[in-house]
């Protein structure tokens, strides 16, 4: 190899790797190598008795379940809010995948008091949280 020729291949290999530190495209977030490029398809809401509160959601483009977990606790927090109530607290989500399309049924309870457990929600910093990654709440 010439002195010119290995001048160029470290030009070669700097400038490849420079490129490699350009800024990700903003609409693709991945996490473990995932693109992620999600379309929020809606919740339904239903108060089944008391402070207990069932969220259908769907959304297409989600990486995994985690991500149809988290719609539906922007929805529950949301509703939190809606109905006066700052706290909410987990009691079950399953999902489902059916190709492009993800469902969760999710089961929150809402109060006015941080409730007891260990899956407890504030709702004001959950709605914040989801406004700030572009998530939509109820």
């Amino acid at each position: 190899m010439t002195f010119r020729t290995s001048h160029i291949l470290i030009a070669l290999a700097a400038s490849a790797g420079l490129s490699a530190c350009a800024p990700q495209p903003e609409s693709s977030v991945t996490r473990e190598g995932v693109d992620f490029a999600p379309q929020y398809a809606g919740v339904d809401t239903r108060l089944l008795e008391g402070d207990l509160v069932n969220f259908h959601v769907s959304m297409t483009g989600a990486r995994d379940a985690t991500d149809v977990h988290v719609y539906a606790e922007c929805a529950a927090a949301q509703y939190a809010l809606i109905r006066g109530f700052g706290f909410a607290r987990h009691v079950r989500t399953t999902t489902d995948n059916q190709g492009e399309l993800w469902t969760g049924d999710s089961v929150y309870t809402i109060s006015s008091a941080l409730p007891r457990g260990l899956k407890t929600i504030d709702a004001e910093v959950i709605v914040a949280n989801c406004e700030d990654n572009g998530i939509p709440t109820v």
